[in-house]
């Protein structure tokens, strides 16, 4: 950004380029405190206001817990926007904070100037401290953290010196790193509703409302977002990557209603010796969520074959099949009953996926040359034998929409023989999604669109975090601790596949 002091060596032309530039970024600020704004009343209206009588006991504990965290994440959202000049200042006599329990075990960490020598060259004395305590969790157990802050002068010139703050995720908020991380694993990674948090903390000897919860929640969701989006930047520079979906229940509270939305996901190749998994949360299962997700990104997209990939699929981008499904569709066959082709087909299938848990050691030429001499032939006979089955069966059959789903993917599912960083299937990013679709039976629905975001986001960390053999709870507890005080240009150090537990 150019100073007031530096306008004098800036020619005209280069003014009113900045001057252009500064007043894009206003309009761009102002717009969003707008939409922000507005959001924000619509959620005061329903938080506070009159609600839909038709939401059960559990979808209205959800839709305030949802409500609360959505208006924190927004009030922060603003706060970040506004210049600090204009952000209002604390109320006179607000309500102070209680304190906390006084039979709660305390740890002490005293924090002191790295030198108590004047610049005057006196030594200084103490001469007090400042104490604020912080709330953290072990589970089964709440603790104190006492952090002192001794006052340090100078008789000679009155010079004062004190040790700064610490950075924290929540500003002058009580809870530590750790019983963040805590309540953000309970929720989303063991799928606990935060009402049934409070009344867990409640038996550790402090129960936290609901509501304070909440509004921690939308605060640090806000806080980790740019290391989500530096996630997905890193995922989206590589050539070939996972997508996939599943339906999750949106809660409607304006309906009474659950409304079906969707959770994407997409990662890296399987191949790949970078580990990591981004999740989008989205209203519909329309392909303009793809689109917008991996905007101008072209590679090879390993997916099914739903319809809303093929937009993109136009525009540039090489599509990989997944054998897997096309197997599924002879298996089913068997299951159902008796069937001599289903059961030839998993034969040669069969013999596929022998020649990839060879492939799977090797590297990606290596992988490429192994296919091409033995997958290929076996690929060319399946081919042929499809074709030859499918003039033998009936016109809708179920053997006949089995072998029609091979034939018309064909292109798809054989690509994979001609680029050794694709796996034969998609496996990989359904076992990915497999614990959101099993955590849909604690957490039932997503309160909101906000609130999915936001579970898609911090579960892209934890899921990324156990894929890089990492514990989840210590990734996020670190992570909330230097975050605060880690350089933009250094925030790729706190993504999963690049963390080091010692640093922390």
């Amino acid at each position: 950004m150019v100073l007031p002091a530096d306008l004098d060596h800036l020619d005209a032309q280069a003014l009113r380029d900045l001057l252009h530039q500064q007043q894009r970024e206003l309009v761009w600020r102002q717009t969003k405190i707008d939409r922000l704004t507005h959001e924000l009343a619509l959620y005061k209206r329903q938080r506070y206001g009159v609600r839909a009588e038709r939401l059960s006991a559990e979808q209205a504990r959800l839709f305030e817990e949802t409500c609360d965290a959505d208006l924190a994440a927004m009030s922060a959202e603003l706060e970040a926007l506004q210049p600090e000049a204009d952000q209002a200042p604390a109320a006179k006599g607000q309500a102070r904070r209680r304190p906390l329990p006084p039979e709660l075990p305390r740890t002490e960490i005293r924090h002191e100037p790295e030198s108590t020598t004047c610049s005057c060259g006196c030594e200084m004395r103490r001469i007090g401290e400042n104490v604020a305590e912080k709330l953290d969790y072990t589970p089964g157990q709440f603790t104190v953290e006492r952090h002192i802050r001794g006052k340090w002068v100078c008789a000679e010139c009155e010079t004062l010196v004190q040790a700064p703050v610490p950075a924290q995720i929540i500003d002058k908020g009580i809870p530590t790193a750790g019983l963040l991380a805590q309540v953000l694993i309970a929720k989303y990674q063991d799928h606990l509703p935060l009402y049934r948090q409070e009344g867990i903390f409640g038996r550790a000897g402090l129960a936290i409302p609901q509501s304070t919860l909440a509004q921690w929640v939308g605060q640090t969701g806000v806080q980790l977002q740019p290391l989500v989006d530096a996630l997905r930047a890193e995922l989206l520079a590589n050539p070939v990557l996972h997508a996939d979906e599943t339906p999750v229940a949106m809660l409607d509270p304006g309906a009474g209603k659950t409304p079906r939305a969707y959770l994407w996901s997409y990662s890296l190749g399987a191949f790949d010796p970078i580990k990591a998994v981004v999740y989008d949360f989205a209203k519909s299962r329309a392909g303009m969520h793809a689109q917008a997700f991996l905007g101008d990104w072209r590679g090879t997209l390993i997916c099914d074959d739903y319809a809303g990939y093929k937009a993109l699929i136009a525009q540039g981008v090489i599509e990989a099949g997944c054998m897997a499904h096309a197997r599924r569709k002879f298996f089913d066959l068997t299951v159902q009953g008796q069937s001599q082709i289903a059961v030839e087909a998993l034969d040669t299938i069969g013999e596929l996926y022998a020649i990839e848990r060879e492939a799977a050691e090797l590297d990606a030429e290596a992988r490429q040359r192994l296919r091409q001499e033995q997958a290929r032939p076996i690929l060319e006979r399946l081919h042929g034998w499809l074709l030859l089955r499918r003039g033998q069966v009936p016109n809708g059959s179920a053997i006949a929409r089995a072998i029609d789903y091979s034939l018309k993917r064909w292109g798809a599912l054989t690509h994979y023989v001609d680029d050794g960083r694709v796996p034969i299937d998609n496996n990989w990013i359904e076992n990915q999604i497999r614990p959101i679709a099993l955590g849909r039976k604690n957490w039932l629905f997503a309160g909101s669109l906000r609130a999915g975001q936001r579970a898609a986001a911090i579960m892209s960390l934890i899921q990324s975090a156990r894929l890089n053999g990492h514990e989840p709870f210590a990734y996020l507890k670190n992570v909330l601790a230097r975050l605060p005080s880690q350089p933009h240009s250094r925030l790729g150090e706190l993504l999963p596949h690049r963390w080091q537990p010692s640093n922390g």
